[in-house]
């Protein structure tokens, strides 16, 4: 009996996900020649992307490894860490032994790299050569205090605040001073996926509820703009004048995919794009970045890939 009702149940998922077609929205061209790889320096899951100031791209990849649970508990033996000129050249390669689970890259205005990584359910500071110079959380212990994360996602800076997505398991904001003492935590989030802050607002990706939460400066809520058809935001930028870029890595039937989409300063949608591969569930659009150039960088998590584009003109 049981039997027969699981199957009833993936028959009729199966059968309203017929009756749910993909959004077509239209595709957008990507630099099929960057970045460049040298031979030996293959990419793995490709989880997050962020620009430093001089305009070199961040790469955070888990080489090798896959998002299995529970997580292993040994170390990714090789390099995690790409920095790429902004021509697409390797520039360093670093972070072998360092992490179970990188998941986050964030760039600050002095050069520093912070990762999240959720497996070892940590915040860290590198130097831009890697030399770890902080470590927020206790290495392997989940709780929603101020000395410890439940799976942190994500890392943004406003004035000598860090504003930290935690996360995975916990279900807010968390916000340190740059050396690392905790000030506070707000929000109510389901998976705080992503966060990002313009002159304005602060933005956060809250992934599993299927919206993203504007918020003032002070934490206080402004808006909740509802994705499309329930899909799945995963990571957002500013674009300026209170725009924002978002993609949006799984829809509402759950289907993955990497679709970009523009908002407006009201919450409305502008355009809408598809940088996803061919093929079901080839792509996972994960994290963006934008250049002072105006390249927008898109890591996609199944594909393996980073891809540097630009939107076309209205």
């Amino acid at each position: 009996m049981r039997r027969a009702l699981a199957v009833a149940a993936v028959l009729a998922l199966a059968a309203c996900d017929a009756l749910t077609p993909r959004e077509e929205v239209p595709p957008i061209a990507v630099d099929t020649g960057w970045p460049t790889i040298p031979q030996g320096a293959k990419f793995g899951e490709v989880s997050a992307v962020d620009v430093d100031p001089q305009g070199n791209v961040w790469v955070l990849h888990r080489a090798g490894r896959v998002w299995e649970e529970p997580f292993p508990a040994d170390p990714i033996a090789d390099p995690t860490v790409f920095k790429f000129s902004p021509d697409g050249k390797l520039l360093a390669q670093w972070g072998a032994g360092l992490f179970i689970m990188p998941h986050g890259i964030s760039i600050d205005a002095a050069g520093k790299v912070w990762i999240t990584d959720t497996g070892l359910e940590q915040v860290l500071r590198f130097s831009p050569e890697g030399e770890l110079e902080l470590t927020l959380g206790e290495k392997g212990v989940s709780k929603q205090d101020a000395g410890h994360f439940g799976r942190p996602a994500d890392v943004a800076f406003l004035g000598h605040r860090v504003l930290i997505a935690d996360g995975y398991v916990n279900t807010r904001v968390a916000e340190f001073s740059p050396q690392g003492k905790f000030i506070r935590d707000w929000g109510d989030f389901k998976v705080a996926h992503a966060v990002a802050v313009d002159d304005q607002r602060i933005y956060v990706a809250d992934r599993e509820n299927a919206r993203i939460q504007v918020f003032d400066h002070a934490g206080k809520l402004a808006a909740s703009w509802v994705s499309p058809a329930g899909n799945h935001t995963y990571s957002l930028k500013p674009l300026g004048g209170g725009r924002l870029l978002a993609v949006e890595g799984r829809d509402g039937a759950d289907r993955k995919g990497a679709i970009i989409r523009i908002y407006a300063a009201d919450g409305t949608i502008e355009r809408s794009y598809d940088v996803g591969l061919p093929g079901e569930d080839a792509s996972l659009g994960h994290d963006l970045a934008i250049g002072p150039d105006g390249h927008i960088y898109l890591t996609d998590v199944p594909g393996g890939r980073v891809v540097r584009f630009s939107l076309p003109a209205k």
